[in-house]
């Protein structure tokens, strides 16, 4: 049986505390480092919490350092860009502290890539968050974690038994404040780049008092340790599923398709409603890193012989509309040039295998030149933000010109709600892995009307 063998770290929440202050002052780790060995790898718990352990070795909290799009994003744009520009020079630690936080609180900065095999491979590892105590300040971001590394684990149920630790009942682990720690995040420019927590906190979820926790750790009857903890209703199954999970992403978004009549003839012009609904989640969608992020409605019509017609979205007039309709010459992400130090760096097709005309739900980041970016830490700004709020409903307006030559029949109309974890023409000149960048169908609703020539 696994037995705990770290020592208590007198003041470590002190330690943190200044820690992260000295980081937030100078981006120069000035207190004393807590060495990886005050942290039990993830494999030590599976000992006892097999199904838990395995369910959090299979999500991203437990990849966030290795998965290889962070890994890229990391090495070969953040790390490098930090050294080339002074304004961002604190994200060569800033993004260990909640991607590889044991290798951050350890001073190894930047830690060895993952093909090394490092310490720095557990990620988000289950003795980190179970040794988080609360966070410094008001609002929780920018890993302003604080910590109790030492024999004890934090834990919820002030009856748990261990034979191997002892437990803390910390109630601060039930709250949505824990996920804000990593889940919002300002940039050098003082721009907020993530606000998961924040747009839940100002939506309805919040208010009926669902918290991350119930939806991304949603409880069930179990065991924290099969064989030896109690049998409980209401085992927290540590899934951390979101995005990149495509069974959460199913029906996140609910579409539905109203035309102004069901019977058209050649000549006619169709007006089409699509109405959208973030159903699902309990902040915007998408968020985040919503730079990265594409969801976007498409529209088309399908005669009685098969035809099919791709119908563009009405545009509705706003400032920075331009950004939200894809059109596949609009160019973004020049500062991958200086990142990458490449001379007349033209830029990437800003809206990647997006259909011309369909709409985009997103929140454009801007560069210090009002470039759209790919690089958060390198945000100075932010356009239009065209996402979908909670329980709140968009309605996107298209037409159909019934060509002459129409087949006569019956037309069916569908709309489809399409998500792509990553910018496909970023994600291509970068090398990320093509799983990375497919089309996820997110939901469809489809209508039919009747044409005559």
């Amino acid at each position: 049986m696994f037995k705990r063998s770290r020592q208590p770290l007198a003041g470590a929440v002190l330690v943190l505390s200044c820690l992260f202050v000295a980081l937030a002052l100078s981006a120069s780790q000035e207190a004393t480092p807590i060495p990886y060995s005050q942290f039990e790898g993830s494999d030590a718990c599976a000992s006892c919490h097999t199904v838990i352990a395995s369910q959090h070795n299979q999500s991203l909290m437990s990849k966030c350092f290795t998965h290889p799009w962070d890994e890229i994003e990391y090495f070969e744009l953040a790390l490098p860009h930090s050294g080339l520009n002074e304004k961002v020079a604190e994200v060569k630690s800033g993004c260990m502290g909640c991607h590889a936080p044991t290798a951050f609180l350890a001073g190894d900065i930047p830690p060895a890539r993952p093909k090394t095999g490092g310490p720095a491979n557990d990620s988000v590892s289950c003795d980190f968050c179970h040794s988080i105590t609360g966070f410094r300040g008001d609002i929780p971001y920018n890993f302003n974690y604080l910590l109790a590394p030492g024999e004890a684990v934090q834990g919820v149920r002030s009856d748990s038994e261990s034979p191997v630790h002892p437990v803390t009942v910390n109630p601060f682990l039930r709250t949505a404040e824990l996920c804000g720690i990593c889940h919002n995040e300002k940039d050098p420019y003082g721009v907020w780049v993530k606000s998961t927590h924040l747009e839940w906190k100002q939506g309805p979820y919040a208010a009926a008092g669902i918290v991350c926790q119930d939806c991304h750790l949603p409880p069930a009857p179990g065991s924290s340790a099969p064989g030896m903890g109690k049998e409980r209703p209401d085992i927290r199954q540590h899934l951390f599923h979101g995005a990149h999970d495509s069974g959460k992403l199913a029906g996140a978004v609910e579409v539905r398709l109203f035309a102004e009549t069901d019977k058209v003839r050649s000549g006619d012009e169709l007006v089409v409603t699509a109405t959208l609904v973030n159903a699902k989640a309990g902040h915007m969608i998408p968020s985040g890193s919503a730079e990265e992020r594409l969801l976007w409605l498409h529209v088309e019509v399908r005669d009685a012989g098969g035809k099919t017609y791709h119908l563009p979205v009405d545009k509705k007039g706003f400032e920075g509309e331009q950004w939200t309709i894809a059109d596949p010459a609009a160019l973004a992400y020049q500062d991958l040039g200086e990142i990458k130090q490449i001379a007349d760096f033209r830029g990437l097709p800003r809206d990647g295998d997006v259909p011309a005309g369909d709409r985009i739900f997103r929140l454009p980041y801007l560069d210090p030149e009002g470039r759209m970016t790919i690089a958060q830490w390198h945000t100075a700004a932010l356009g239009p933000d065209y996402r979908l709020a909670p329980l709140k409903a968009v309605n996107e307006t298209l037409r159909w010109r019934i060509p002459e030559d129409v087949s006569p029949g019956p037309a069916d109309l569908t709309a489809t709600v399409w998500y792509s974890k990553l910018v496909p023409s970023v994600g291509r000149f970068l090398g990320v892995p093509e799983s990375e960048l497919e089309a996820v169908r997110v939901n469809k609703a489809s209508i039919q009307v009747e044409v005559t020539r």
